[in-house]
């Protein structure tokens, strides 16, 4: 959660940096794609290291990461430092979604059987929400408007860092960590039919999630007539923090079901975004982005469970490191491509696009989905 809540406390400012640094929307979506670049290359190289040298090393390096991200965003007023420090975020989160997440799932009781996947998947979702909403706050009505937030932020890392040293290992060290670096992409054969969907669930709802982080600010100022960080910070936190209540909702159903219902859920959602955007209207805006993230919430975490179906301490790692992958190739390419689109392509046409990603997406899953349990039997 202090990971994500330090990625999470950079958005409120976005709109900041525009106003007083004449940052562009293409800009900001280069920061977006740094931060997930970062991540990418981090997953692809570092993502089984974990395994080898220990948990608690790793997610001591993350927070580390982190620390050194918020240092440099405490004084921005180029573009080129607010990509700096939101690459070192990127080099964090992705020690964090492999090692300090895998970390999670082994300290994790066994009961009740969603918790692991909720934990995993939604503490993510819940610490963006979190540092969304206080950066949102302490830009409106705190003292030191672009630099509280940071300093809130380093406190609560150098908290975490000095819990998880206090903490049990609960991996092994095991010899192989220099051939651990060489990338390896795959999950285990039991679950591997269940990949492409569980893909289609990653890509479009992280995509969604870019979406709010690049383009939402100046779509909630432009389009919706408010220039209140606050506001900012509650509508990225509607949807990210509606995803941590329908994450829970969906283990009550099977990962193939509730992948079904939270991907029908999120395109709903989504479409209620773009109708909020053309009409202007603020609240039918908040309450569909949080329709959108509840569809999400119960769609990832489905997803992941299915893909942990039957994990071993070997797999998780690796699967966490797929399924960060694709989550953050979903968050980057449609980013890239929509920053480059900025300049002939207007806010709402752009929320078009990613309606129709969501829409794929939805079509796709909901013809697809399976349960990891009839994989299981179609191999015998």
């Amino acid at each position: 959660m202090a990971v994500f809540a330090a990625v999470g406390a950079t958005i409120p400012l976005f709109n900041v940096y525009r106003a007083e640094d004449g940052f562009s929307n293409a800009g900001i979506s280069i920061t977006v794609v740094a931060y997930s670049a970062a991540t990418l290359a981090t997953l692809l190289f570092l993502g089984r290291l974990s395994g080898h040298v220990g948990r608690r090393p790793i997610s001591i390096a993350s927070l580390s990461a982190l620390l050194l991200g918020c240092l440099l965003l405490l004084d921005v007023h180029e573009i080129g430092t607010l990509i700096a420090g939101r690459f070192m975020m990127g080099l964090g989160a992705g020690l964090a979604s492999s090692g300090l997440t895998s970390y999670i799932v082994d300290a994790a009781p066994s009961r009740p059987a969603w918790l692991t996947s909720v934990a995993s998947s939604q503490t993510v979702m819940l610490g963006l929400s979190v540092g969304a909403i206080a950066s949102g706050a302490l830009v409106q009505y705190g003292p030191w408007p672009r630099e509280l937030i940071y300093v809130v932020v380093i406190a609560l890392l150098l908290l975490s860092v000095a819990l998880v040293v206090v903490s049990p290992e609960t991996a092994t060290p095991a010899p192989g960590a220099w051939r651990s670096l060489r990338p390896r992409v795959g999950v285990p054969v039991r679950v591997r039919r269940l990949l492409p969907v569980a893909a289609a669930v990653f890509l479009a709802t992280w995509a969604a999630g870019a979406f709010y982080q690049a383009f939402v600010p100046a779509l909630v100022e432009e389009q919706l007539h408010t220039r209140s960080t606050l506001v900012i910070g509650v509508v990225f936190a509607a949807y990210m923090g509606a995803s941590v209540i329908g994450a829970p909702l969906g283990g009550r159903f099977t990962p193939a079901s509730a992948q079904r219902l939270g991907m029908i859920s999120f395109l709903a959602g989504m479409t209620g975004v773009i109708t909020a955007i053309a009409t202007g209207t603020l609240v039918l805006f908040i309450g569909a982005t949080v329709f959108a993230g509840a569809g999400q919430g119960i769609a990832i975490s489905a997803a992941t469970r299915g893909l942990l179906h039957g994990s071993t301490l070997a797999d998780r790692a690796p699967t966490f490191s797929v399924i960060y992958l694709l989550s953050y190739s979903g968050a980057t390419i449609p980013a890239l491509i929509a920053g480059q689109l900025t300049s002939t392509l207007s806010l709402p046409q752009i929320s078009l696009g990613y309606g129709a990603l969501a829409l794929a997406s939805a079509l796709f899953t909901v013809l697809g989905a399976r349960d990891p349990h009839v994989t299981a039997l179609a191999k015998r």
